[in-house]
């Protein structure tokens, strides 16, 4: 683990068999930011949730949002914060 570089954490609900999707995410996030992330972790939860978090800091919530994450829309939250001047190429196109 790199101390220095961002960790993400996506918690999912164990109990709704969100793992896939979370290790899903998770692999992109780490094919996208493979020289940005420090990790990428999964952390088993209950009750539905599924939340990502960048060092600590909420940047989506299936709760909050009503919905899911969709892989592009993770990507450039990601991005805006970790490596603003990364191009996503086809993540960035409308």
């Amino acid at each position: 683990m790199n101390a220095r570089k961002p960790r993400v954490e996506i918690e999912y609900c164990s109990q709704c068999r969100f793992i896939l999707r979370a290790g899903w995410m998770a692999q992109e996030l780490l094919l996208t930011f493979m020289d940005e992330l420090g990790e990428v972790a999964l952390l088993p939860g209950t009750g539905g949730v599924f939340e990502v978090r960048l060092n600590g800091e909420t940047i989506f919530s299936r709760k909050a949002e009503g919905r899911f994450p969709e892989s592009k829309e993770l990507k450039q939250l990601i991005r805006d914060r970790i490596a603003p001047g990364k191009d996503l190429g086809h993540s960035d196109k409308n």
